[in-house]
């Protein structure tokens, strides 16, 4: 049967012929539809039942935290060969470049002697918990274009994201919450804004909910002074009522949509008060995370994502911004700014995992930690300036995912002994997509909508599955 999503209004009448469309049971069923049913779409056996995005807006420098090259402490301050740059562009660097060793140091740690900057200490700790992607890449290197293709899997605004496929797929697991959430914290939010987290095409409900940093999490989720719930009931009941009136006349589905919305703003004015109040976790979830209740922080989303999940929300997006490190200035280099940015992420995130795996949720819950690209092995010295810092580098970065069948303890993909090139395993955005709709379930070829006249999915017409992730 034709989803009726996808029906013009004169095949949405002919085929629901009396079938009395008025009825409140028909406007129902189409909230219903709009919310998602739940596992309606799975093509396989899921090993993931949601998803915790943790996106690292800016660019985490891989040779600084992930991708050890001693070769560049060898070669430091030389130039860089011209067989690697010859007719490259880059966003910020001119004339040749000098390579630059990383000012940090570098171990290995578990039992799968995984290689890990001095940044990183926390997450040093569950490095058998989680598996590397040393040979990512992207097409864009360009920040917003970046971002945006990360999340939605081409680089202009107005595709799906990928919190929005996978709720349109298989809906949500909460009755009070909305499927898909989005948590900012960092100085801004991200270059690609809310194309990073819209819906595009799909109907509107499948957007991601973006909570505020202060106060109400979501604009006039709380009643007006004045305004008693009873009260508000019934004038919700009264808009309800005039809305299911236009459904049955004029069959549009985003009316669904509507009603489906006033549904959920209504729940959440109860479930979202109880959700933020941080101050009801112990005092020892607290100081593994390093939350402080009121204060916006990557650590406060991190908990927050938790008692997401809990709740039945199928995916959480967190993205923490401040990741740029050109060098252009004294906070803007990898000397200071990165390892302050890595204060502010890498304890919460390893906090999260173990937290995750002591209530017995992170077997099922897929944790993927990204930026939309890397840095580039030599030094920016964008005007001549003698701070350390790396421009944009889409040819190789790191990413690292655990959870939710994912493979522990290993690591996927090399670049050369620079880091500047792909030398094994590469993993395109859409091979990432493409294996995360796996392990929750989805066969990323047949999860379609079909959009002006063409089927679109969210890895377009390209993607693999990268079978070594899986468990």
């Amino acid at each position: 049967m034709t989803p009726l999503h996808q029906l013009t209004r004169r095949q949405f009448f002919g085929k629901t012929a009396g079938l009395s469309l008025g009825s409140a049971a028909m406007a129902t069923m189409l909230a219903e539809q709009a919310q998602g049913a739940g596992y309606t779409g799975l093509h396989h056996a899921a090993k993931a039942k949601r998803v915790i995005y943790l996106y690292m807006a800016g660019g985490p420098s891989q040779v600084d935290l992930y991708d050890h090259k001693p070769k560049l402490t060898q070669y430091d301050g030389q130039p860089i060969p011209d067989s690697f740059i010859k007719g490259e562009r880059f966003a910020f660097i001119k004339g040749v470049p000098k390579l630059m060793a990383t000012p940090h140091t570098f171990g290995q740690y578990g039992q799968s002697g995984a290689t890990l900057s001095n940044l990183l200490p926390k997450l040093q700790g569950v490095a058998d918990k989680l598996t590397f992607i040393k040979s990512m890449h992207t097409t864009q290197f360009n920040h917003s274009p970046a971002q945006i293709y990360l999340s939605t899997g081409f680089q202009i605004p107005g595709r799906p994201s990928f919190g929005s496929w996978l709720t349109y797929g298989i809906g949500s697991d909460s009755k009070d919450l909305p499927a898909f959430v989005v948590l900012l914290s960092g100085s801004s939010q991200p270059d690609g804004g809310a194309a990073c987290w819209g819906s595009g095409f799909l109907p509107t409900v499948h957007q991601g909910v973006a909570f505020r940093k202060q106060g109400d999490p979501i604009l006039y989720v709380s009643n007006p002074q004045g305004m008693a719930t009873e009260t508000q009931r019934r004038s919700l009941d009264l808009i309800n009522g005039l809305n299911k009136a236009e459904a049955a006349e004029i069959g549009d589905p985003e009316i669904a949509t509507r009603i489906a919305a006033y549904e959920m703003a209504y729940k959440m004015q109860t479930s979202v008060p109880d959700l933020q109040d941080l101050s009801k976790e112990p005092a020892e979830i607290h100081e593994m995370y390093g939350t402080t209740p009121g204060r916006p922080s990557f650590a406060n989303n991190c908990l927050l994502a938790r008692r997401l999940i809990e709740r039945g929300v199928r995916f959480v997006q967190l993205f923490h911004r401040d990741w740029d490190t050109h060098g252009a200035g004294l906070g803007d280099d990898i000397v200071n700014k990165l390892p302050a940015i890595c204060r502010e992420v890498d304890g919460p995130s390893a906090a999260l995992i173990k937290d995750l795996e002591q209530r017995g949720l992170l077997e099922d819950t897929l944790i993927v930690w990204a930026g939309e690209f890397g840095r580039t092995p030599v030094n920016e010295a964008r005007g001549g300036v003698k701070f350390l810092g790396r421009d944009h580098h889409p040819r190789a970065f790191t990413v690292w995912m655990a959870g939710g069948g994912v493979k522990p303890g290993q690591t996927i993909g090399a670049t050369d002994e620079i880091g500047y090139n792909i030398i094994e395993d590469p993993v395109s955005v859409h091979d990432l997509h493409a294996t995360a709709m796996h392990l929750l379930g989805i066969d990323h070829t047949k999860l379609t909508y079909r959009f002006q006249g063409r089927d679109f999915r969210l890895t377009d017409v390209e993607g693999s599955v990268v079978k070594k992730i899986l468990a």
